[in-house]
């Protein structure tokens, strides 16, 4: 990990410098350039990065998504979820490892170019996609995913691979999580989700889980669990509680929002992929909020939601949220931040979204010199509303330089190595 000394950097206001070791924040004080030359002469090797003019960031925690989907953006367009999942699952059957590697470094490298530092994935092959997160310094959630489609014998199967596959993962690195992942209640079978979700609280793991993302989901799981909600039917068995993340949660009665409050479960809210399906609107902010859940942001899959900008999806869920309760006062922006950032550390249980000390060294460097900060109105507005995630110049993830000048080590190689997936990919699904 590098040693490195944030020299003059703009935060809360004020002129900072930041010295970053061993993959967390040492120290933040007032800048000074006097401490600035002791610290570099005292630890050979710092490198040290000029900031003035620059302001700093807590690193974005993406809560919901499939990164390898990075190279199948834009396959199923103009299509309801149910359809849309159909024609996936077909370009799913062909995916192994490699592609899956690939697929995730793809999703990291834009991750890095639009400020998430930490990612909770649900997809398939999470061996190869946490080495492919590690590599590129991103901090991660990798999940192995239970959908037996209700078949005894995919059941068994997929618990022999989750135990196998989570001694594997006992060797991962503390910016890596093994999660247990439940697809949903309608490709889950019971026996499924009930073995799921004890071995994930016998061995200490976190649970991922799709829950009422449209409403033909809740109607279908009333009708086939004798008027249940999938909020319900997940609480009948055992499953919510705060080492849970819920993601959607956008279909919600009164008695859903009480039960996911309870529980204190951490709800997703995936809004552009939402809108694009046409999987609904009504996101319940406030609602869950003073429930007591905790409210998280996330993208979803480039499958759906076409790109992983956690700038954009924060922006949308303000501006959705607005205009469907018909007041603007609703998910004001440090709200929108602590969404994007703190609500979901606390989710992972890792101490990140926060640039204090002891904290993980996730940083973000922006530059405002562009016509979107031209304003007297507070930094985080033209942040949120007004820019673009180009203005984020650089990044330290765990402490570790990951961009600089809008550039990420072998980007030529990554881009490569996915162009290379995406023609096997073609050839296996012409045959």
């Amino acid at each position: 990990m590098d040693r490195i000394l944030l020299k003059n950097i703009t935060l809360d206001g004020k002129y900072t410098d930041i010295f970053i070791e061993e993959g967390r924040i040492s120290s933040v004080y007032p800048h000074s350039a006097s401490r600035c030359k002791e610290l570099s002469e005292s630890y050979s090797g710092t490198k040290v990065i000029d900031c003035s003019g620059k302001v700093a960031m807590p690193g974005f925690v993406n809560m919901h998504t499939h990164a390898a989907m990075s190279l199948l953006r834009g396959i199923g367009e103009d299509m309801s979820l149910q359809k849309w999942l159909d024609h996936i699952w077909r370009v799913e059957a062909h995916l192994d490892e490699s592609f899956v590697y690939w697929g995730t470094k793809i999703a990291a490298l834009e991750m890095i170019k639009t400020g998430t530092t930490t990612f909770n994935d649900m997809y398939w092959f999470p061996l190869p996609a946490r080495e492919a997160a590690a590599e590129m310094g991103l901090g991660n959630a990798l999940s192995f995913t239970f959908l037996d489609n209700f078949d005894e014998k995919a059941f068994h199967e997929q618990t022999q691979d989750c135990m196998a596959t989570h001694e594997a993962a006992k060797s991962w690195g503390r910016r890596s999580q093994f999660v247990i992942a439940i697809h949903s209640v309608y490709t889950v079978s019971e026996p499924a989700i009930i073995w799921a979700t004890e071995y994930a609280r016998k061995n200490g793991l976190r649970i991922h889980v799709h829950v009422s993302e449209t409403e033909k989901e809740v109607l279908d799981c009333q009708k086939a669990h004798g008027g249940l909600s999938p909020v319900e039917y997940l609480d009948r068995l055992g499953v919510l509680g705060p080492d849970v993340t819920a993601a959607h949660t956008l279909w919600l009665s009164d008695r859903d929002v009480e039960i996911l409050g309870k529980r204190h479960v951490n709800c997703v809210h995936n809004v552009n992929s939402n809108l694009k399906l046409a999987s609904g609107l009504g996101f319940r902010y406030d609602d869950l909020k003073s429930a007591g859940a905790n409210v998280c942001l996330g993208t979803d899959g480039c499958a759906s939601s076409n790109n992983l900008d956690m700038l954009e999806t924060m922006k949308t869920a303000a501006i959705s949220q607005k205009a469907w309760t018909n007041d603007p006062s609703t998910l004001p922006l440090q709200d929108l931040l602590d969404m994007a950032t703190v609500n979901g550390a606390k989710a992972l249980g890792m101490k990140t979204g926060r640039i204090e000390e002891g904290f993980d060294a996730d940083i973000l460097i922006i530059d405002p010199d562009s016509t979107f900060f031209l304003s007297p109105a507070p930094f985080i507005a033209n942040f949120v509303y007004s820019a673009h995630s180009d203005c984020i110049t650089a990044m330290v993830a765990g402490g570790r330089l990951v961009m600089m000048d809008r550039r990420a080590p072998e980007e030529e190689e990554i881009l490569t190595g996915g162009k290379n997936e995406l023609r096997l990919l073609t050839e296996y699904s012409n045959n």
